[in-house]
């Protein structure tokens, strides 16, 4: 069987038991995802490779001392670990993180402008301005849902993983989000036409 499609559990299992090659296809199938939201919490590309590999040494060190049992959750598993590594950083340098868009978080990534001219550039960079703003504004698990599952590419199964809560509070929790938004550019559409 080849390992690229054999599930995380069982890829746990086969290097647990002395097969190096699956942690290679663990890493390879989670990285991006991993990379990202450290990238998205320290907002230092250098740091958060630091805080990458980290990750994955503390992975190695529970998988060989015997001390996994997050059967079936490997990628929550791994977020968590990611997640309290950045914690302690900021602990350290005595800053306290707090999960906000990137100052490059472009939810219009998926976008195509067919006509780059200047004005359309200039029109675009101001609408993600407008947006990172309005995010900002929302409720900080509203905040952490809508970058984890836009910008993280995150599933909604794997955001509830990952915040501990039941997916229909990750789906409600980015419903709100979206109503939100939508009352927040009203509020504000008002304020600016009165």
């Amino acid at each position: 069987m080849r390992l690229a499609q054999v599930q995380d559990q069982e890829l746990v299992r086969n290097y647990i038991n002395g097969h190096e090659e699956a942690l290679s296809v663990l890493v390879s199938r989670h990285q991006q995802k991993v990379f990202t939201y450290i990238r998205m919490l320290v907002k230092d590309s250098a740091l958060a490779e630091d805080i990458f590999q980290d990750v994955f040494v503390k992975v190695i060190h529970t998988l060989k001392s015997g001390n996994y049992n997050e059967e079936g959750k490997f990628l929550p598993w791994i977020m968590r670990i990611a997640h309290n590594l950045s914690i302690d950083h900021f602990r350290k340098s005595k800053r306290i993180p707090v999960v906000q868009p990137k100052d490059d978080f472009d939810i219009f990534r998926t976008l195509r402008i067919e006509d780059d001219n200047v004005e359309d550039k200039m029109v675009k960079d101001q609408i993600l301005k407008d947006v990172k703003k309005l995010i900002k504004e929302l409720p900080a698990e509203q905040q952490e849902v809508l970058i984890l599952r836009h910008y993280a590419d995150m599933s909604f199964q794997e955001i509830a993983d990952f915040t501990n809560v039941s997916i229909n509070t990750a789906l409600g929790r980015m419903r709100y989000a979206l109503i939100n938004l939508r009352k927040i550019v009203k509020q504000k559409d008002m304020i600016l036409s009165a």
